[in-house]
């Protein structure tokens, strides 16, 4: 996360959960998103990137992926990042606007990003993106989805400070 104030976490909060309820009732492909609803599917892409990473710059990642659909589906990885650069690292906004790359151009990525800590990311984001699609999961509700990711990112902001 660029330093962002304590003061401006509230403005950020506000903003991240107005695009994630943007989501609310945009319904997906159902040969690819059986769960439809594009928020739901975000939900439970964060809820795995949660449980089975400590890395706030992945649940980050993982929650916003989708957010672009509000917009342009076609594009919406690109929009997508744009809508939050200057909140998230250049990491996570590189990682919203690549999500798909393993899926347009497997071989041109894994040459292109080969031995590069990007891949493996990558790798771990579009596994969630694919298994996030049940019709039946529990999910977190997206106000506490948020709280996690900006709490993971600014303690992680603060360890990174306290190093230095």
């Amino acid at each position: 996360m660029r330093h962002i104030h304590h003061s401006d976490l509230s403005q950020y909060r506000t903003y991240l959960l107005s695009l994630l309820n943007a989501l609310e009732g945009i319904i997906q492909p159902p040969k690819y998103h059986p769960e439809s609803d594009a928020l739901y599917h975000s939900l439970q892409v964060f809820d795995l990137a949660h449980r089975q990473s400590t890395d706030p710059e992945l649940w980050a990642a993982a929650l916003f992926h989708d957010v672009g659909k509000s917009v342009d589906q076609k594009t919406h990885a690109q929009v997508g990042a744009e809508m939050v650069d200057g909140i998230f690292s250049p990491r996570v906004t590189w990682l919203i606007s690549h999500h798909l790359d393993l899926l347009v151009a497997p071989r041109k990525t894994r040459l292109a990003l080969a031995g590069a800590d990007q891949y493996q990311d990558l790798i771990l984001l579009r596994d969630w993106d694919l298994k996030g699609r049940s019709v039946f999961a529990e999910v977190t509700e997206p106000e506490t989805a948020t709280d996690l990711v900006l709490s993971g990112l600014m303690s992680s902001s603060t360890d990174t400070e306290d190093q230095s």
